[in-house]
């Protein structure tokens, strides 16, 4: 099974508050969904996020197999003042946008890049559409006036949506499943269909629900995620998921039903480059061999483990979980020279280390192999 991992191009918040309704924040090291109290009343005026991803890197995930799932994922930082559930939606953007370098504390504040009223800046000034839109489109806030029209225009409808509910007890980290939307900019991308087969990829708008932005006069608290100019390990990234895994007839006759076993990673290397693919060779055996007489050593036999083995991969020092165990997206391949997979070290940060543990299902039930698999991506 593979993960494969692309980083957004460019991002910023843009906000609905009449002092910031021209700035642009694609500089800030994070984006948020946050309704902040009016300076001259009591409304509260909601955010909203914009992520694009390059279209040459989401060529090259498509092109590696046609049968794939994939997921926006924004990682959380700093939270305050949640309501108790939180409701977040992901559309794909309609029109065209600029980042800009602008910064949220900068004073005097930026507008070189988009803001909730404009999508370019503040001196060219191309509004977002507030009315008459494209078929199939929407944008800006249709129940209220108290808000500036714009914040962006996407495509609507249960096709072009993806979402996530839960409650400020749950990790906040968001985990979107954008298939549906990422085949449409595929149908667009590779085939030149058009709406509604197809659509250009002109990126994701982050929101909270209609139900909360539209209610002014309350706030549901600040959801914090890292940007792409985080200096972290934590950037956004779009993760596509398939099946790659292979599993020879040999294996499976062969295959740890039973019994201790020893396990470790065969001929890898300590470093590999950030733009390596790397087969991840494991070697497995009995923890204690039965006694034989013959010319070689029984340590060298190769083994596997069962059809139901999984890998995962973890920093090593912050302990974050970057691939889980995934019974549908990790599973271990298996050939002659015995368990192995594929991992696709431009997904991870460079000059890190990181840890691979293995999950094994056989008769004896669950076992977890961690026992310091390590290695090292350089730039």
């Amino acid at each position: 099974m593979a993960y494969y991992f692309i980083f957004p191009e460019k991002d910023t918040t843009i906000y609905s508050h009449p002092n910031r309704n021209t700035l642009n924040t694609g500089n800030d090291e994070i984006l948020e969904l946050v309704k902040e109290k009016g300076t001259t009343n009591s409304l509260y005026y909601p955010s909203r996020i914009l992520l694009q991803f390059s279209n040459t890197d989401i060529q090259t995930a498509i092109n590696k197999s046609n049968n794939f799932t994939s997921s926006l994922q924004l990682f959380s930082t700093e939270h305050k003042n949640l309501s108790s559930e939180q409701s977040v939606e992901v559309f794909p953007i309609s029109q065209s946008w600029n980042e800009g370098t602008g910064r949220y504390s900068n004073l005097p504040s930026s507008s070189n890049g988009s803001s909730w009223v404009y999508r370019d800046n503040d001196v060219t000034k191309t509004q977002w559409l507030t009315s008459s839109f494209a078929a199939g489109t929407t944008g800006s806030i249709s129940n209220t006036t108290s808000i500036t029209k714009g914040g962006g225009e996407w495509y609507t409808g249960s096709i072009f949506k993806g979402f996530q509910t839960f409650s400020n007890a749950d990790l906040l980290d968001l985990n979107v499943d954008v298939t549906n939307i990422v085949q449409k900019f595929s149908a667009s991308l590779h085939s030149s269909q058009t709406y509604p087969t197809g659509i250009p990829n002109y990126g994701f708008i982050v929101k909270n629900s209609d139900t909360i932005e539209e209610s002014v006069s309350s706030s549901n608290g600040n959801l914090q995620y890292f940007s792409s100019d985080t200096h972290t390990i934590y950037p956004p990234r779009l993760a596509f998921k398939w099946d790659d895994s292979l599993f020879i007839d040999a294996a499976t006759g062969s295959a740890k039903t039973s019994g201790d076993l020893s396990v470790s990673l065969y001929n890898n290397k300590a470093e590999y480059n950030k733009n390596d693919v790397a087969k991840i060779k494991i070697h497995v055996r009995d923890k204690y061999p039965n006694r034989r007489f013959v010319t070689s050593s029984n340590y060298l036999d190769v083994g596997y483990f069962t059809t139901s083995s999984y890998y995962s991969i973890r920093d090593a020092h912050t302990e974050e979980v970057i691939i889980p165990f995934d019974n549908d997206n990790t599973k271990l391949s298996a050939d002659s020279e015995g368990m192995y997979f594929n991992l696709y070290m431009n997904g991870l940060q460079p000059e890190r280390h990181y840890r691979i543990l293995f999950k094994h299902i056989n008769n004896d039930g669950t076992q977890i192999y961690d026992d310091n698999y390590h290695f090292k991506v350089v730039r």
